[in-house]
């Protein structure tokens, strides 16, 4: 076994149906009394349940959060948190909203208090991005890892299933990345291939019934697992790409992941043996890039960049931004390479097999 340093990060976890139930206790917990509810425009309705719920100790609801925190955004949202003397946001939502508050969190150590109603797995990590001049940045600070997480597996039933499965796919990009890290260790590893395994079997059965309360529970199982491992080690190639298209070029968040995933896995297949083979045990495939070709197709989720908004003229500058100050990636990271690999996934091509 090769040498590895593990560091365990601080969260406390709610997990279940009805587990929303728990709020008032875990805002006491924090010892918090006047409570920022950060939403999106669409999850203004759900926003308002939690700002009813919390009563007196809600001072007020903010729901502008979009994909990729913009600047101007976090500028704003930073700002109504000060005018409003708050003392902890809570964010209600995907990873649009998890983001605003590790925005809001960044300049004032505000906590937060997370609840997701997606996949994404943000809420796990300490990791944040902020969006300046068509250029998404992303650092870690631990000043940004939500303090708690309620996973109420009922706010995922309205989650759509289009919606589902890339999300899905999304949290699994962060385990297969955790495979291979750098810094990667095997309780991590571990965690990875669980969570893998538990998006893999739960995302059919939400798809195929979306009121499936064991299905949707697998699936924020899977999304927690897979959220603690982004936030535990590095993260490469796939993250790069993921966050150059979605920064530079405005592609929606989760689709982006879903459509790229299987084409950087197969970038790095024989650069990471044994991280491949973990990843296919887990799907329960032969080969990692192939399978997770297969189950997007399976959930009926995109494939290609030009079906989620990537123009074709726009490859050599997402080609080019894209090898500039790389992550760490175990196949050395190429501009014609990336450029044929982003070729693939414009057009959805399936992976080549081995």
């Amino acid at each position: 076994m090769k040498d590895f340093v593990y560091t365990g990060l601080p969260a406390r976890v709610v997990f279940g149906a009805g587990a929303l139930r728990h709020l008032e206790r875990e805002i006491e917990m924090l010892g918090s009394t006047r409570a920022l509810v950060l939403c999106t425009p669409e999850q203004r309705e759900q926003a308002q349940v939690i700002a009813e719920r919390l009563k007196s100790r809600c001072v007020g609801v903010f729901d502008r959060a979009v994909m990729h925190v913009p600047i101007e955004t976090a500028r704003e949202a930073r700002e109504q948190a000060r005018a409003l003397k708050a003392d902890c946001a809570v964010a209600i939502g995907g990873g649009s909203t998890t983001g605003l508050g590790k925005a809001i969190a960044l300049e004032s150590s505000l906590p937060i208090l997370a609840i997701p109603t997606t996949y994404a797995g943000s809420e796990m990590t300490p990791i944040y991005g902020l969006t300046e001049g068509g250029v998404k940045k992303t650092g870690r600070d631990p000043r940004v890892l939500p303090r708690t997480v309620i996973y109420d597996v009922n706010l995922t039933l309205s989650l759509p299933p289009a919606l589902s499965a890339t999300s899905g796919i999304n949290a699994i990009a962060h385990a297969v990345e955790a495979l291979y890290a750098q810094d990667s260790n095997p309780i991590m590893s571990l965690l990875a291939q669980e969570g893998i395994r538990a998006l893999a079997q739960g995302l059919p059965g939400v798809v195929k019934a979306p009121q499936d309360l064991e299905a949707r529970s697998q699936c924020l199982y899977g999304a927690w697992l897979c959220g603690a491992v982004l936030g535990s080690v590095g993260m490469a190639l796939h993250h790069k790409l993921c966050h150059t298209l979605g920064g530079t070029f405005n592609l929606p968040h989760a689709e982006t992941h879903t459509v790229v995933l299987p084409h950087a896995v197969a970038y790095n297949r024989a650069a990471a043996p044994e991280a491949m083979h973990a990843a296919a045990t887990a799907l329960g495939v032969a080969d990692a890039a192939r399978g997770l070709y297969a189950l997007a197709r399976t959930l009926g989720a995109p494939l290609a960049l030009k079906d989620i908004g990537m123009r074709e003229a726009d490859l050599d500058r997402a080609a080019e931004l894209a090898t500039q100050s790389p992550y760490y990636n175990p196949r050395a990271v190429e501009r014609p390479a990336i450029r044929r690999l982003l070729d693939d996934a414009y057009h959805g091509r399936e992976p080549t097999r081995e």
